[in-house]
């Protein structure tokens, strides 16, 4: 639906600040784009900072049948918060007054735009901490994974997003204000519309406040990198950690390709020569751990590890750590182009999964670097190529969808942690079945029957297809 004139200046009206209406042509290209591929200019960008303001936005929308496209600080790597077909973006990125941490009841009651890692910082000045931890913590709103159910390293033994919320505000797309969930654990009155709403990015209500839980902070941590010559035998002891009774509060994986591009961008003495690197971290009461790590040492070393190196304290911690988090900013030296995705399989099927990476790779004669959430499947397959160079974008268009469809044969989903958007909807009808897609379908609209909310994720159009360009 085109944006009018008339309805352009009622929802210009509902800003109490004109300063927060953005129409500028450059403004406007600000938000086209978030961290995955394509551009896509909206008609007007608002920046509501409040549920009145949000709420009166929804409903002249939803009247005028303009789309909304709700937006945090643009970190998405599915193509959540593009504006696909025209409309409104509403950017929440300066909604980030309340931060209140709560530590009797052990909650945190936020505003959509305050940043996912100032949760976790309040939170630890009372002794509890927020155990989601995208890499992206650091710069992504609490909104945004909301609606993506964002996850991370911890996630393994402290579960993602979802884990956590037990209260929302939402509005919803006739512009109504709702109330989910609240303040207490144990809730099991009516419907569970929190879990509903979390994790369906943006295409059914619009969060506005949210009740998450704390839990205690852990007094210690302990962390091993634990190297192989035969990526098999790093599955292998991935199973055998887990079945030990030990969990792992992160265990992540880097593949050979990985440890070459962090050990050339930043020498650290990585053993580049193993086909995989387990880098695990325990926590929990300091001798406690310290028995685990002998357990792990000795499950390591017996599924066929060439060492397991123990950091001695935290400074020794933050440099094994440093290796996992160079790995992004490393291999875009190689190529510019970064393809990152998250299939996830059950943990039994990674080395069958590395497997088919690498007949992929060879395949389309694509530059793959793996590595990942190892301790609960959740691999990222990362491509890297030259976006100037058609011929190469083609061949990785198609390896990708390869990824897909492997990760779902052998059990898994097409996203662990970074949503559907407008990426990944060309493939959901191969996960969920024709039925499962149209169950969802049924339930967009009954929630938003004009198709107002985020218009164009999460369900695939007629001949929709990936492209992985910026045109």
């Amino acid at each position: 639906m085109e944006l009018t004139m008339e309805c352009r200046q009622e929802l210009k009206a509902t800003m109490k600040d004109p300063k927060r209406c953005l129409e500028d042509a450059a403004d406007l290209y600000s938000y086209a784009y978030d961290a995955s591929f394509g551009i896509f200019q909206p008609d007007l960008v608002l920046q509501p900072m409040s549920t009145e303001e949000t709420a009166a936005i929804v409903k002249i929308a939803n009247i005028h049948r303009v789309p909304l496209y709700p937006r945090g600080r643009g970190t998405s790597l599915s193509g959540g918060p593009l504006a696909v077909h025209g409309g409104v973006v509403l950017d929440f990125s300066l909604w980030d007054q309340k931060l209140e941490i709560h530590p009797d009841d052990m909650i945190a009651i936020v505003s959509p735009g305050v940043l996912t890692g100032s949760i976790d910082t309040a939170a630890g000045k009372h002794g509890l901490m927020y155990p989601p931890d995208p890499s992206s913590a650091h710069v992504s709103t609490i909104g945004g994974n909301l609606a993506e159910n964002s996850g991370g390293p911890r996630g393994l033994k402290y579960g993602v997003t979802k884990d956590y919320v037990i209260g929302l505000e939402v509005v919803t797309p006739e512009g109504e204000v709702i109330r989910t969930g609240g303040k207490t654990v144990k809730n099991v009155t009516g419907y569970d519309l929190t879990k509903l709403i979390v994790g369906s990015e943006g295409t059914l209500g619009i969060v506005t406040e949210a009740i998450l839980k704390l839990i205690p902070k852990p007094v210690a941590t302990k962390t091993a990198l634990v190297p192989f010559k035969d990526l098999v035998d790093s599955g292998k002891a991935i199973s055998k950690i887990l079945t030990s009774g030990i969990l792992p509060s992160k265990m992540e994986i880097m593949d050979q390709a990985s440890l070459l591009a962090v050990e050339e961008y930043e020498p650290l003495g990585l053993p580049i020569h193993a086909e995989a690197v387990l880098l695990l971290e325990l926590d929990g009461h300091p001798e406690a751990i310290a028995q685990e790590m002998e357990v792990v040492e000795k499950v390591c070393l017996d599924a066929g590890a060439e060492e397991v190196k123990v950091a001695r304290d935290a400074i020794e911690e933050r440099e094994l750590w440093k290796a996992r988090k160079l790995v992004s900013p490393a291999i875009v030296k190689i190529k510019p182009t970064k393809i990152s995705e998250d299939a996830t399989v059950p943990r039994s099927k990674i080395p069958e999964m590395f497997r088919r990476l690498k007949i992929i790779r060879d395949t389309y004669g694509v530059h793959l670097v793996v590595f990942g959430h190892a301790g609960d499947g959740n691999l990222h397959p990362n491509i890297i190529a030259d976006q100037r160079d058609a011929e190469e974008m083609r061949r990785v268009e198609e390896a990708v969808g390869e990824i897909f469809k492997a990760a779902v044969e052998l059990g898994g989903t097409l996203s662990g942690e970074h949503g559907i958007g407008v990426m990944k909807s060309p493939f959901m009808e191969m996960e969920v079945g024709k039925e499962g897609l149209d169950m969802m379908h049924r339930i967009k609209r009954a929630w938003d029957p004009n198709n107002v909310l985020n218009p164009g994720k999460i369900f695939p159009e007629p001949g929709q297809r990936l492209v992985l360009s910026n045109e």
